[in-house]
């Protein structure tokens, strides 16, 4: 019996379909056929193979490849919530974006979900008191992807980051599960306040290109701030907020606007 629940165990669908996906993208494309092996089909695992990911791309003269890949090898052994989360993220983008036809993708190719996955490996080294690791990967995300998350922000999981061109993220800032943002997205402080000075996210909110968060408010469950908005004060749930300064202009419009990804203002915004 020991033997039949390992073998259950070990079957893994969403890995086997990344496997899957990369052995046809090698025969459709030779040329890539090096780089899908040494970034997937080498690897028995998910987290192997976003061990490895992560490592090539936050690598540096100041510290190697193999450095790094142990530290988030260590992270995810330590932490099986870690790869919980990048499972969440990866369906997220899979099922959200449109131009995502792969499970595949978003770990060879979309900077959003790396770059995520990293910060995330900089949160666990910060919860656990090394901060100065946590400091060194939040640099390299900042350097390598052009988003720059506080190792310190709490940040749930099923998130999407869609083209993640100038994302900030503050550090007492909080980031509900299953939440949408594009690029240039800003949740920030107003000035130098210390103590607790971002803002809090709601699950299932969804956050248009440009928009900027700031200042320690909350942003209800399943809201949506239309893109190039500045918000400054509380959002209720379910609620939609546009312009400078944000005001409320209408419903959300459905029940969870960050999966539909609409972000249209629909007739009865004001």
């Amino acid at each position: 019996m020991a033997d039949v629940r390992t073998n259950i165990q070990s079957i893994d669908p969403v890995w086997e379909q990344i496997q899957d996906e990369a052995r046809q993208a090698v025969l459709d494309e030779p040329l890539v056929g090096g780089f899908v092996h040494a970034c997937i089909l080498h690897h028995k695992s998910l987290e192997k193979a976003l061990s490895y990911r992560v490592a090539a791309k936050l690598a540096s003269n100041e510290m190697s490849m193999v450095v790094v890949r142990e530290i988030v090898e260590e992270a995810y052994a330590a932490e099986p919530a870690l790869v919980a989360a990048s499972r969440a993220d990866l369906v997220a983008i899979f099922e959200r974006d449109p131009a995502c036809h792969r499970l595949l993708q978003p770990i060879l190719y979309f900077k959003g979900y790396q770059a995520i996955q990293a910060y995330r490996i900089g949160h666990y080294l910060w919860t656990q008191g090394h901060k100065d690791l946590a400091y060194f990967f939040q640099m390299r995300v900042s350097e390598i992807f052009g988003v720059d998350i506080h190792p310190a922000a709490k940040i749930g999981r099923g998130i999407m980051i869609d083209h993640a061109h100038s994302i900030v993220i503050g550090e007492t800032a909080v980031v509900g599960d299953n939440v949408s943002m594009l690029h240039s997205v800003t949740l920030g402080g107003t000035g130098k306040e210390e103590e607790d000075r971002h803002p809090k996210i709601g699950n299932g909110v969804l956050i248009g290109a440009g928009a900027k968060v700031l200042g320690n408010i909350r942003v209800g469950h399943c809201s949506r701030i239309a893109a190039g908005s500045v918000v400054l004060q509380n959002v209720p749930e379910c609620k939609t907020v546009a312009g400078i300064p944000a005001k409320i202009v209408g419903e959300a419009g459905c029940d969870q606007p960050a999966v539909s990804m609409n972000h249209m203002l629909g007739p009865d915004a004001k």
